[in-house]
């Protein structure tokens, strides 16, 4: 609790948001409709996959986006990643502390004089699930395949000129211009290496059904809400520590709670669950009932204003907001603590990451500047705010926040929220049409560089707003003299030369104060007692070949 916050209201759990429609008999009827839809979540699973199949797991997450292709080129969505970091491996891995290390390469790539080519040795032990030879030939055709028609294709077309085999296992990239981050880049699980055999017919066309790959374990059977995982008993490495998967996704998150409870799952991730259910397993792991795990959080929730039209197109303004924003506050009411407070656009343990850079809660300099500005003296700042109506946490984070600045700076501005569709407010981003709206960015691959330029990115800029980039795309408009240049640096610096930059940007970033981080999100994941810790990779996503049962 921050005291200069309850000095003024006196106790904070005025600033709760209560539900004004609830009718007198609500109270009594919501455990029973609490028991119902657990019941269904036990139809549901019981529908959509075997019970516990003997010496198989099985894992389950809210269903969100659309997830109805396992080709690589299609996958956008969080449970989408989980299973093609499972079926496949990248070139490198990202581990728990952000370090790349080589996975079907045998060493970070071998720059040369220039930076532009890179050449990577790869592993001669590989096979893949159709019993074909993994190679460099192999590694290029499912790189240029990606390249050409992959829903995040740009990540290689902005970066590799060309790429060929200059060997059997020796793979060299030619790129358009030096990136200190390409291992990194290269760590994407959208990029594992696919059969060429299986895929002769769909080198430019997704194979929707079938993923053939060279992970530990080999997709059986699929469908949106399912699919069978077997352990590959080809795998290079070492094998699996179960007997295979059921990956399951249901769209209810109390149904969820519900199956891990009744035993009906044995692990759920956290991905879309209810502030409610995720504190009610955290406190029941506390008391030994589950299992938890938590994996670095990759994951960041943040404020984007629009720098280029009134009102937020006077910096005053936007500073006052940044000063406004009682993080601690707001993660404890909307999260019970769950997520964690964020100063910084790059999260732990990511270089640039180690000090808070975007200022503090601070409502008394909050005043001064909306007093410069020209409010507080009788006339109130009508600020608009616009969540997404079908993200419970943006709600609830809208009227926390309201009332926070009811209660603090009421003389001065007064919070107007609406709600949208999440699908309807990422097609109206680059149209301007959102003077202030909560999102979050979760990243292809953890690297700082992965956080900055798709928000501050900018093609052509005029003064301090961005006629064209990414910074118009992600609907602030914002930018700096120098600012591209700056990030256009960070791709050829290492070592602290390198933090110093991200450093840099981000003072930059918060003195523009167009971008305005709120909070990062550790993944979770419960499993049944009995079950060994789950544990998780560098990008967020459970590590599903380390899940096993416990020694007696």
């Amino acid at each position: 609790m921050n005291g200069a916050v309850s000095a003024r209201a006196g106790p904070i759990a005025a600033l709760t948001p209560r539900p004004q429609s609830l009718r007198p008999g609500w109270a009594a009827f919501r455990p029973l409709l609490g028991l119902w839809i657990i019941g269904l979540a036990s139809l549901a699973l019981q529908a959509c996959q075997p019970r516990h199949p003997a010496g198989r797991l099985i894992v389950a997450t809210r269903s969100g986006s659309s997830f109805d292709s396992v080709d690589p080129l299609d996958i956008t969505s969080f449970a989408g990643a989980q299973l093609l970091s499972a079926v496949g491996d990248p070139l490198y891995a990202s581990d728990s502390k952000g370090r790349v290390q080589p996975r079907l390469a045998t060493a970070l790539p071998r720059l040369s004089a220039d930076g532009r080519t890179a050449t990577i040795p790869l592993r001669r032990d590989v096979r893949f699930h159709d019993g074909s030879r993994f190679d460099a030939a192999a590694m290029v055709f499912s790189l240029e395949r990606y390249r050409a028609k992959g829903k995040f294709g740009y990540l290689l077309a902005g970066r590799v000129e060309a790429m060929a085999a200059s060997g059997p296992y020796e793979l060299v990239l030619r790129l358009k211009r030096p990136y200190s981050a390409l291992p990194a880049l290269l760590s994407s699980v959208n990029l594992i290496p696919l059969s060429p055999v299986a895929y002769r017919d769909h080198a430019r066309s997704s194979l929707r059904q079938r993923l053939v790959s060279t992970g530990p374990y080999r997709l059986t059977s699929f469908n949106p809400q399912q699919q069978t995982l077997e352990p590959f008993a080809g795998y290079w490495g070492p094998p699996p520590a179960n007997r295979g998967l059921h990956l399951v996704s249901l769209s209810n998150s109390t149904a969820l709670y519900g199956a891990l409870v009744s035993g009906e799952i044995d692990v759920l991730l956290s991905d879309g669950l209810e502030t409610d259910q995720l504190r009610s397993l955290q406190r029941r792991a506390a008391r030994g009932e589950f299992v938890e795990g938590t994996g670095p959080s990759v994951e960041i929730g943040y404020l984007t204003l629009l720098a280029d039209r009134p009102p937020l197109d006077n910096a005053l303004l936007r500073r006052a907001v940044a000063l406004s924003l009682d993080r601690r506050l707001i993660s404890e009411r909307v999260s019970f603590g769950l997520r964690d407070p964020l100063r910084t656009l790059v999260p732990a343990p990511l270089p640039g990451s180690s000090t808070p850079i975007y200022p503090g809660y601070d409502p008394a300099g909050a005043r001064v500047l909306f007093r410069q500005a020209g409010y507080c003296n009788g006339r109130r700042l009508a600020l608009p705010l616009t969540f997404r109506s079908n993200v419970p946490a943006d709600r609830l984070f809208a009227l926390t926040w309201q009332a926070q600045l009811r209660r603090d700076l009421g003389d001065c501005v007064t919070l107007e929220i609406s709600g949208v569709e999440s699908t309807t407010a990422y097609n109206q981003l680059d149209k301007g049409v959102f003077p202030m709206i909560l999102l979050e960015w979760r990243p292809d691959y953890p690297d700082p560089d992965n956080y900055l330029v798709p928000l501050l990115g900018c093609d052509r800029a005029r003064g301090t707003v961005c006629l064209e980039g990414n910074s118009a795309l992600s609907g602030s408009f914002w930018t700096a003299p120098g600012l591209e240049q700056q990030l256009e640096a960070t791709e050829t610096a290492t070592g602290p030369a390198r933090t110093q930059l991200f450093e840099a940007i981000q003072r930059q970033a918060a003195a523009g104060a167009s971008f305005l981080p709120l909070w990062r999100v550790p993944p979770r994941a419960w499993a049944r007692p009995g079950l060994e810790v789950p544990r998780f990779d560098g990008s967020g996503r459970v590590l599903l070949q380390a899940l096993r049962r416990s020694e007696p």
